[in-house]
């Protein structure tokens, strides 16, 4: 008998031996491998994994050399006993980097090159070398996003044409766009603090069905750092801390952050504080830039100022404050709570361009400032990555909620009387998105969204000779509300390494409502609600296509929509001097039909063309347009007869654009990039085509980067073609206080360049040094529509520390 259970101990201890199941992954998704070869060296022993990635290894024996082989993977090799414990083998692949993995086009981690869109990704490592000063410079820095501003606080991209509430941006999946999001230019993007971010992700063109309203021109996606876990008993302690100065507004800037990471619990923190100054200009430009004179408020009342340096552009800084903590907790493998609270405010932010209006002979107001912009979230996401359920593998769910906060303050010159507004809205969003593999070629994702936003709106004119105030009419309906729900799903194809198929649907359901009643003590309007509700069904459907090594081709065509929302329905402001934005509760949403080609040719690495060209129709497109109000053209607003004016379903939109990207390895060191957008379009107004605001002139830029071990250069140029004042569009053309002026006196938006350099310079583990030198030639210049110039010769050192 003990013979028999010695023997039979044998033979377990033999099957333990020969026999093992592990599980090969992709080393950056850590998603399951179906179809690796395994095998050893003369090929005499082999298997394949499963649909979940597994083999069993008893085939072989301990010592044995093992071959890990896969056509988009690197060819792996090891032996049995060098697998170890987990049992779980890596791959690394062959056709991306870390930074062609994207989050941002199903919600869950997918290969950059399976999307039929293009998307523009930033990562930690060069967010940090480019050194940017707000979240707006990470887009622009992309070289394919344009930022314009109207003050130094400020950052409103242009995507393919489209703007403002037609872009969409997202933290950590949440959509940040509420229900006050306006037409005209928008600074939210920099509440978002460069410092917290880990990677971007910018989706050029429709994203509708992934994210519903808005998501018309494109998607800009902001992923923050996630706490880091141990795994283990012990703490895993890692912080960093950064100061960083820039010459041209006298920024100082510091930020820390430190990461607290135990076996299952991880937690991080980040703050960080930005002071600006006035910023100077470049001394080499048009004059019509300078800041010639200033208002100054004095006990004795408003008095013009002749500006000392009319390089600085008076009334221009501002200081902003962002704070994140972080907390994440992984039970088991696979299975993730993660939570996340964000705050941001920043102080008074001078609106630059309204500063520098006329009235005659005068500058127009004594002041003119952004109250501090406040912005609060807090978001709770569940993740399981993997599931026996027949319904998903994966799941994420996410449960947010937000509190934005904004104001407005402004006075004529040698007025009395300032106008006061303050905004606040309340966002709710609960979002549920699932993906399940069908088989080995077919992945499924779909879900559901709930939005809910409360808007809050307080008005007031204060008479600063003796402190007191009166009510006023409010910029929205006080207790509007904006609801949206929505499902949605898609589908991913992959027959082949060579051929990937996309495709999805969206419905949407909106609803809003809002209240004029307060209001309507002012104005008068012929109704005191205002409901509206809009569906809409949207759709994608793109392939990829790699015939070869050498080439990529991406066809793809969606429909997108915005619906209205409270800006729209309800806002009374003065979009400009001598005109009043009354309500119109007759709003339908708008639609925009788009079609992109890509193709990408890649000679052996040694050079690479990324081209792409894309064709959008906006239909039933929201415009302001004159309007009339009980008949009347004009009404008293603010104590001047303005023009009235309201949104209207009234326009179409044609928009077009070539984009070209070049890269090129001159050395194993040194390399040349360079990226040039074309892009035109028009818009119908009364039946005749004008220009169309949002269209940015043709921009590019080119980089000559030299990188060793320790030490980064790069070298490059900036350059942006002009608009004539033929190609200005009407409402551009009424703010000419913001632009150059032509040999005729029209307002034109010139041409431009600057040449910059910048380097970075690992000097310890611990310690990294970054410069930069921008507009090393001094250049005045605006980006296009901005009401301030851009900064002039600017140096900015940061110095970072690691622990």
């Amino acid at each position: 008998m003990k013979f028999f259970y010695l023997s039979l101990l044998l033979v377990l201890l033999s099957l333990g031996v020969h026999s093992q199941n592990i599980k090969v992954l992709n080393g950056q998704t850590k998603e399951s491998l179906f179809g690796v070869a395994i095998y050893n060296v003369d090929k005499s022993k082999s298997v394949i994994t499963n649909f979940n990635g597994e083999a069993d290894l008893g085939v072989f024996n301990a010592t044995e050399t093992i071959y890990f082989k896969h056509l988009s993977y690197v060819l792996k090799t090891i032996t049995k006993s060098q697998i170890g414990t987990l049992h779980k083998v890596y791959l690394v692949s062959n056709t991306q980097g870390l930074e062609e993995i994207v989050i941002s086009a199903s919600k869950f981690k997918q290969n950059k090159r399976d999307i039929p869109q293009k998307i523009l990704s930033a990562d930690a490592k060069s967010i940090q070398f480019k050194n940017p000063q707000t979240s707006a410079d990470i887009l622009e820095n992309t070289g394919q996003v344009y930022v314009q501003k109207s003050q130094l606080g400020g950052g409103s991209p242009m995507i393919r044409g489209f703007s403002t509430n037609r872009l969409l941006i997202t933290v950590d999946g949440v959509r940040m766009n509420n229900a006050i999001f306006r037409s005209g230019n928008l600074q939210n993007v920099i509440a978002i603090d460069p410092f917290a971010i880990q990677n971007t992700e910018v989706t050029l063109g429709a994203g509708s069905v992934t994210y519903g309203s808005d998501a018309m021109g494109g998607v800009m996606s902001f992923y923050t750092h996630k706490p880091k876990l141990s795994y283990t008993d012990s703490l895993m302690f890692k912080a960093n801390a950064v100061v960083r100065y820039a010459t041209a507004s006298n920024e100082k800037t510091g930020h820390f952050d430190f990461n607290l990471g135990y076996k299952k619990w991880a937690f991080i923190t980040s703050a960080s504080y930005t002071d600006f100054g006035d910023l100077r200009m470049g001394s080499h430009g048009p004059e019509d830039y300078l800041r010639s004179e200033f208002v100054a408020t004095t006990t004795t009342g408003d008095v013009i100022i002749e500006n000392s340096d009319p390089l600085i552009q008076k009334y221009s800084g501002y200081n902003q404050l962002n704070v994140m903590q972080k907390a994440h907790y992984e039970p088991y493998e696979n299975l993730s709570f993660d939570l996340g609270l964000y705050y941001s405010t920043t102080s008074n932010i001078p609106r630059y361009d309204r500063l520098i209006r006329y009235k005659g002979d005068e500058l127009r107001s004594a002041e003119w400032n952004y109250g501090p912009q406040n912005w609060f979230m807090s978001n709770l996401e569940v993740t399981k990555l993997s599931s026996r359920s027949n319904l998903y593998d994966k799941i994420k769910v996410s449960a947010a909620y937000q509190n934005f906060q904004e104001s407005r303050m402004d006075r004529d010159f040698q007025s009395i009387t300032r106008s006061v507004t303050e905004e606040a809205v309340d966002a709710y969003s609960f979002n549920l998105d699932l993906e399940k593999k069908l088989s080995p070629k077919t992945e499924f994702f779909y879900g559901g969204e709930y939005i809910y936003n409360k808007v809050r709106s307080v008005a007031v004119d204060q008479d600063i000779s003796n402190n007191t105030e009166v009510d006023a009419v409010t910029r929205y309906p006080n207790g509007s509300s904006w609801q949206s729900a929505a499902v949605y799903s898609s589908v991913k194809y992959k027959p082949n390494s060579k051929f990937v198929l996309q495709s999805g649907l969206r419905f949407n359901y909106v609803v809003s409502h809002a209240d004029f009643t307060e209001n309507n003590a002012f104005l008068n309007l012929p109704f005191d609600y205002a409901n509206n509700e809009s569906e809409a069904l949207t759709g994608t459907a793109g392939i990829t296509w790699s015939p070869s090594s050498i080439i990529q081709w991406k066809l793809n065509a969606s429909t997108a929509f915005r619906a209205p929302n409270i800006d729209d329905i309800g806002k009374v402001f003065d979009s400009e001097p001598g005109s009043v934005v009354v309500p119109n509760n007759n709003l339908k949403s708008e639609y925009a039909y788009g079609g992109e080609l890509g193709v990408k040719l890649n000679f052996n690495k040694k050079l690479i063309l990324d081209m792409g060209t894309y064709y959008t129709y906006l239909d039933n497109a929201l415009v302001r347009k004159d309007y009339s109000l009980n008949g009347e053209t004009e009404i008293l607003y603010n104590g001047e007869w303005s023009n009235v004016q309201a949104m209207q379903n009234a326009s179409k939109a044609w928009i077009y654009g070539f984009e070209v990207g070049l890269k090129m390895p001159i050395t194993s060191q040194l390399e040349l990039t360079s990226q040039y957008s074309v892009i035109g379009g028009t818009e119908e107004e009364n039946l005749v085509e004008i220009p169309i605001r949002h269209v940015a002139p043709n921009f590019g830029n080119t980089h000559l980067t030299w990188t060793s071990k320790d030490l980064k250069l790069d070298f490059f140029a900036n350059y942006n073609g002009d608009l004539s004042y033929y190609e200005l569009a009407p409402s551009e053309i009424e703010k000419d206080y913001i632009y150059a002026l032509d040999a005729n006196g029209n307002p034109y938006s010139p041409s431009w360049y600057t040449v910059n350099f910048r380097a970075q310079y690992q000097i310890n583990e611990s310690v990294t040094l970054t410069t930069s030198l921008e507009n090393i030639t001094d250049q005045r210049y605006k980006t296009y529509s901005s009401g301030i110039a851009a900064a002039g010769r600017n140096f900015i050192i940061a110095l970072k520390y690691s622990l």
